[in-house]
């Protein structure tokens, strides 16, 4: 079984965490035919909303009828040459029936019935349009939502050399339609649900049926099912609410701007989470050599992607041990640095009024301050401070004989392999454990930098992500996984998906089925 912590609840009284009574009764409240009074009802509830319409209008010359929608989210030319021109201009028969009479006059592709105030709030909330009729107890929602939305871009923090340049945009519609391109299967499913008391924001868990493990599926809708929050603003804030270890460092999920990635995974077994009103999408479950993984090392050559990805790894330990390990020689074990080499760094240090450790702080707390400094500051502005800002206050620190160059040296080759690290989530749990390994490394040595690296690797085997093993396929060990882990194989190697997620020994080729782009499995 998958392993799930404990929601949190803010309060012991549920009723405290539910909406208020006067919700309630609105969403208990039917129609009731009488159109005036089905108005006021909706006006009570937007009342002091401007951006509300109330548009009143005759179907025909006897049939009061009531349009609302909301300004800025429906398309109000649709509305005024589709619904309100046919409907005001009709010749309406005694026997006609006033649902009959929307179906054959409304060019509108989609139309709901509605039966509450409850569902009206909802649709009118969506951007549709609802149609309220005197003496009718049944409304009508009209698929007319249109707002302004980000066209489709490059994603600006997953760039590759080569491959799609298409990104997700904040509009769930929109992100959707760019799967379903990649993938014309009708076994591609996507259920939706919406997450939080007041925004209620829709959110779509994708997976692929027959491939994804229906356990995994259910616990995932199990998750987000559980979380009781008042809105949604960014899928960062669902990740939170679903992840096994909130505690941890690590990246429990993968979050990506790229379909072309999420398809991928989806073609693996996992499971895509999109969340409106962002472009990051989450896949779950996600393992540490998935995070050191890009869509380069797919559409390159696979000697190319598996050196590449070799040169990621050695990067990765490089940005994590780097600093620790020349605090902890220079400090502890000077009979394991060459001659030539202590001299220079022992002359360079002469200046220097601070220990190592103190020294490498300094310089690393300095770099990330810089490095976020030119996260905030406008493009234009943020590249230029980074750059010349860690160039000048190095010379000029050590021409003050605050630290030392070779220290210098080591934090720019620390901070050049970080920028290896593909996935941005990823790299920030580097940044956050190299401190405490550096303070480890400078009061025990090599003894304190060895004991860090282990209990990262305890933590690590014991994390699980949806129960999947985090350091899975290598802990624990799965030999036909590991082609796609140490190195990059042929494609025409690539004939099975992870073991841990979907069918397992299965072979595609058998069923005539091609591998999927980016790491495809069975």
């Amino acid at each position: 079984m998958i392993k799930r912590r404990k929601q949190y609840k803010a309060s012991k009284n549920k009723k405290n965490n539910m909406p208020g009574k006067e919700q309630s009764t609105i969403e208990q409240s039917q129609l009731s035919g009488n159109l005036s009074a089905d108005e006021n009802k909706l006006r009570d509830i937007y009342k002091n909303s401007s951006d509300v319409v109330f548009r009143s209008f005759y179907i025909g010359e006897n049939d009061k009828a009531m349009l609302i929608y909301i300004e800025g989210m429906s398309n109000v030319q649709e509305i005024d040459e589709g619904v309100l021109s046919p409907l005001m201009n009709v010749t309406r028969d005694t026997g006609t029936a006033v649902d009959s009479l929307i179906d054959k006059k409304v060019a509108v592709s989609d139309v709901k019935k509605v039966k509450e105030i409850s569902e009206c709030v909802k649709e009118i909330a969506s951007g549709n349009p609802v149609i309220l009729v005197d003496k009718q107890n049944t409304g009508f929602a009209l698929g007319l939502s249109k707002w302004e939305k980000r066209s489709v871009e490059e994603p600006q923090a997953e760039m590759v050399v080569r491959g799609p340049r298409e990104g997700f945009v904040e509009t769930l519609s929109v992100n959707t339609s760019l799967l379903r391109r990649r993938i014309h299967n009708p076994k591609l499913k996507m259920q939706s649900m919406a997450v939080g008391r007041y925004t209620e924001t829709k959110v779509i868990i994708a997976y692929i049926e027959g491939i994804a493990g229906q356990e995994l599926i259910d616990e995932v809708e199990k998750r987000i099912k559980r979380v009781d929050i008042d809105g949604i603003i960014e899928s960062g804030v669902l990740e939170e609410f679903i992840e096994d270890d909130p505690y941890s460092p690590f990246p429990q999920a993968l979050t990506t701007e790229r379909p072309d990635v999420v398809t991928a995974n989806l073609l693996e077994g996992r499971v895509a989470i999109l969340v409106d009103g962002t472009p990051i999408s989450m896949v779950v479950p996600t393992t540490l050599y998935t995070l050191l993984q890009s869509p380069q090392d797919y559409y390159s050559r696979f000697l190319v992607g598996t050196l590449i990805r070799w040169l990621r790894y050695m990067f990765f330990l490089v940005s994590l041990l780097f600093p620790s390990l020349y605090v902890a020689l220079l400090t502890y074990h000077h009979e394991m640095i060459p001659t030539a080499l202590l001299i220079s760094a022992a002359a360079s240090r002469e200046q220097v009024p601070f220990p190592a450790l103190v020294e490498a702080l300094i310089m690393e707390i300095t770099f990330e301050a810089l490095r976020e400094a030119g996260v905030r500051l406008p493009k234009q502005l943020g590249g230029a401070v980074s750059i010349v800002g860690a160039l000048v206050i190095g010379e000029a620190a050590v021409s003050a004989g605050i630290v030392s160059a070779p220290m210098v040296i080591v934090v720019a080759i620390t901070g050049v392999a970080s920028f290896t690290v593909p996935n941005y989530e990823a790299s920030y749990a580097i940044r956050m454990l190299r401190f405490p390994i550096i303070i480890l490394a400078g009061t025990l040595g090599l003894l304190g930098a060895m004991l860090g690296i282990l209990l990262i690797i305890v933590h690590l085997a014991s994390l699980r992500t949806f129960g999947e093993p985090y350091l899975s396929p290598m802990a624990p060990m799965k030999g036909k996984d590991m082609k796609d882990i140490l190195v990059r194989a042929p494609w025409w190697k690539l004939n099975t998906r992870p073991h841990s997620t979907g069918k397992s020994n299965t072979n595609r080729q058998s069923n005539n089925q091609k591998p999927s782009p980016i790491r495809g499995k069975e």
